[in-house]
C-alpha cells in the first residue's frame, strides 16, 4: 500500500520535470495552436490545476478504482490496462515455462557434467543468451524464421482474419481452449512461438548459470554423498535431494525474472506488433499520457510486490524451516 503510494507519488512529480506538454503532444500542431483547444484540453484533464490537487484528485479517484482517463484512448485507464496486461501475461508465462525447462535441466547436467566438454558448450550457451540483446535478437529471428524461411507468423496474437476466441481470461490460448477451438488455439500458439522464444533467450542463460552454481554448492554436502552411497538412482538424489537444497536461490531468480518479464518487454512487443503492457506504455509515454504513465507504474510495482509474495510463500514450501511469520 504505501509503496504504491509512493510510486504515484514519484509518478506525478517525474513527470512534471519532463520536457514536453501533453496537449502539444495529443492535439497537434494545429489544435495546440489553439488558445480555446488547448484551454478546453487542460480543463478536461485537471490539467489547469496546481500539481498538489491534481494528485490528490488523483488520489481520491484511485481510492475508488478509478485510475482516470487516458488522453490518447479516451477511455479509462482500468478499461485499458485490462485489455493489455493479458496479452502481456501470456507471452510472459510461455517465455518463462520454456526458459525454466530449458535452464534448469541444462544448469543441472552441466552442474552434474562439471568441467567436462558437456559443461563447456553449455557454459557457452548460456552465455551467448545472456549477451545478445534482445532486440537484435528479435530482428534476426523475424528476419530468418518469418521473412526467410515463413514457418512461424510474424506478428500480432493471431491471423488478421482469425476471430479472437470469448473472452474469459484475456489470454488467446486459454480462452479458445475453453472455448473448443482448437484451430484458434492453434494459431494462437504460433503466433506466440517467436516472440516467446527471443524472450526466453536471456532468461535461460539466467537460470543455467544460477542452476549450475547452487547444484554445485549442494553437491558437496555430505547427505548427498550418503544418499548416493545408499545406492539411491541417481534420479532420485538429484530430484528428490539436489534440487530441492538448491531451490531457495533459483527461486528468487526464477521471480525477479517474471517481474521483470511482465513489466520489460516494450522492445520485443513493438518489433513483433504485440498488443501488451509494453506497447501501451511506450505510446503512453511518447505522447505524455500522464494519466496512463502513472497507471503503468502502479502495475509494476504491485508485480513486483506480488512476486515478492509469492516468492517468500515459496520459500516455506520448499524449507519448511522459514516460517511465514
Amino acid at each position: 500500500m504505501f509503496l504504491c503510494l509512493g510510486v504515484s507519488v514519484m509518478a506525478f512529480v517525474l513527470t512534471t520535470v519532463v520536457p514536453g506538454d501533453p496537449a502539444v503532444a495529443n492535439l497537434g500542431d494545429r489544435a495546440s495552436s489553439d488558445p480555446t483547444a488547448v484551454r478546453l484540453y487542460r480543463e478536461h484533464f485537471g490539467l489547469d490545476k496546481p500539481l498538489p490537487v491534481q494528485y490528490f484528485v488523483y488520489l481520491g479517484n484511485l481510492l475508488h478504482g478509478d485510475l482516470g482517463e487516458s488522453e490518447q484512448s479516451r477511455r479509462a485507464v482500468r478499461i485499458d490496462l485490462a485489455e493489455y496486461i493479458p496479452a502481456t501475461a501470456e507471452l510472459a508465462i510461455t517465455s518463462m515455462v520454456l526458459a525454466l525447462l530449458l535452464g534448469v535441466t541444462l544448469g543441472v547436467i552441466a552442474a552434474l557434467r562439471r568441467n567436462r566438454l558437456t559443461d563447456q558448450v553449455i557454459r557457452v550457451v548460456s552465455l551467448g543468451g545472456m549477451s545478445t540483446p534482445q532486440f537484435w535478437l528479435a530482428l534476426v529471428a523475424l528476419y530468418v524464421f518469418f521473412y526467410k524461411l515463413n514457418w512461424v507468423p510474424g506478428a500480432g496474437r493471431l491471423d488478421a482474419i482469425v476471430l479472437p476466441p470469448p473472452h474469459v481470461t484475456g489470454l488467446f490460448s486459454i480462452d479458445a481452449l475453453a472455448a473448443g477451438q482448437l484451430d484458434v488455439f492453434l494459431n494462437t500458439v504460433q503466433h506466440l512461438i517467436l516472440p516467446a522464444c527471443v524472450l526466453a533467450a536471456f532468461n535461460m542463460g539466467l537460470f543455467t548459470r544460477f542452476t549450475r552454481s547452487a547444484v554445485l554448492e549442494v553437491l558437496e554436502n555430505d547427505y548427498v554423498r550418503t544418499a548416493r552411497a545408499k545406492g539411491l538412482p541417481e534420479v532420485t538424489v538429484v530430484f528428490r535431494h539436489v534440487l530441492r537444497a538448491a531451490s531457495p536461490p533459483i527461486v528468487t531468480v526464477v521471480g525477479l525474472a517474471f517481474g521483470n518479464v511482465m513489466t520489460g518487454t516494450v522492445l520485443v512487443e513493438n518489433i513483433f506488433s504485440w498488443p501488451g503492457i509494453g506497447q501501451y506504455s511506450y505510446r503512453s509515454a511518447t505522447g505524455l499520457d500522464l494519466t496512463a504513465i502513472v497507471g503503468v507504474m502502479l502495475f509494476v510495482a504491485i508485480v513486483y510486490i506480488l512476486v515478492n509474495m509469492v516468492v517468500d510463500i515459496l520459500y516455506a514450501v520448499i524449507d519448511p524451516r522459514v516460517g511465514l511469520a
